[in-house]
């Protein structure tokens, strides 16, 4: 029978890229990681481990051994779950990482439900974007990801993790006002109020982000390259850069969950508004009753909020 320990350091090999980044992961030498991977070679009988470059990759043999690594993972996962519904009240540490947004408009309130109900859980949050948190939730940094999923660019759902919808969340045009406050000249319809913004400053998300992909797919749906001039993942950046009239955005209702807008905004194009807020775990997971209760607190933290 193979070692499980060592089953899971290639799996984490996998999900990781490099010996350094499990060894870290792990805080285990990389040299250590090495000789437990060479032990395991061993027991299998053929290479798992192919060099290219400076860095290895797995064989495929090393592929089907991690294919069955995850179904085992995720079996004890499940028994997980079973042994914690079976006993009273709930503890130990649940790990959640989510986008700003989401950790602004919908962790506080959640946060305080849970500490409410269950006193002796101990929540630990990190705010980080989908598209670092995914691959960190298969990798078991995470026991719960908040992800956003743009209109035409769908989050990734590969094998092993299970979503769920939360609330969707409209996204709206956002103009820099007059230099007196009042809302500047654009019109009603939604396509021309965004064509007329051809040639305005933008900022945006970075390159390679889902937000970012949609919104440059959405100006050129209009007819015009957008002017980015402001990169960030900070919408409450984007916000202030709007209020003082440097430049455009797209931002989402969330961001004003804490009142009124500050800025004028305007309707997008119908199909193109709205980007879905979604809760993200491992199979097996969703059943543990932490989990349970934290999808269940951020329901209730979603219902509030206008949409």
């Amino acid at each position: 029978m193979f070692d499980l320990h060592r089953l899971r350091l290639l799996r984490e090999l996998k999900h990781r890229g490099t010996l350094a980044a499990v060894a870290a992961a792990l805080s285990y030498a990389p040299s250590s990681i090495s000789q437990q991977l060479s032990q395991l070679e061993h027991e299998v009988g053929v290479p798992l481990l192919e060099p290219v470059g400076r860095r290895v990759r797995l064989t495929e043999q090393a592929e089907i051994l991690v294919a069955h690594t995850e179904a085992v993972l995720e079996r004890l996962e499940r028994a997980e779950a079973d042994i914690a519904t079976s006993l009273t009240g709930l503890s130990g540490t649940l790990r959640i990482a989510c986008f700003q947004t989401a950790a602004l408009a919908l962790v506080p309130a959640a946060l305080g439900l849970l500490r409410d109900a269950h006193p002796r859980l101990r929540v630990h949050i990190t705010q980080l974007e989908p598209e670092s948190a995914l691959p960190a939730l298969l990798a078991r940094d995470f026991d719960l990801v908040l992800a956003e999923e743009y209109p035409d660019h769908p989050v990734p759902r590969p094998a092993g993790l299970d979503h769920e919808v939360l609330l969707d969340d409209p996204l709206r045009l956002a103009l820099p006002p007059h230099l007196d406050g009042t809302e500047p000249p654009v019109p009603a319809a939604p396509l021309a109020a965004l064509r007329s913004l051809a040639g305005q400053a933008w900022v945006m998300e970075p390159e390679g982000s889902a937000a970012r992909h949609w919104a440059t797919t959405l100006c050129r749906s209009a007819g015009f390259e957008p002017d980015v001039r402001f990169e960030t993942p900070d919408l409450l950046l984007h916000l202030r850069l709007v209020e003082q009239r440097h430049a455009a955005a797209f931002l989402p209702d969330l961001v004003w969950s804490a009142g009124r807008p500050t800025v004028p905004l305007r309707r997008l194009p119908h199909g193109r508004h709205t980007r879905r807020v979604l809760t993200v775990v491992r199979s097996g997971r969703g059943r543990h009753p932490a989990v349970e209760a934290c999808r269940e607190a951020l329901r209730r933290a979603a219902d509030p909020v206008p949409r």
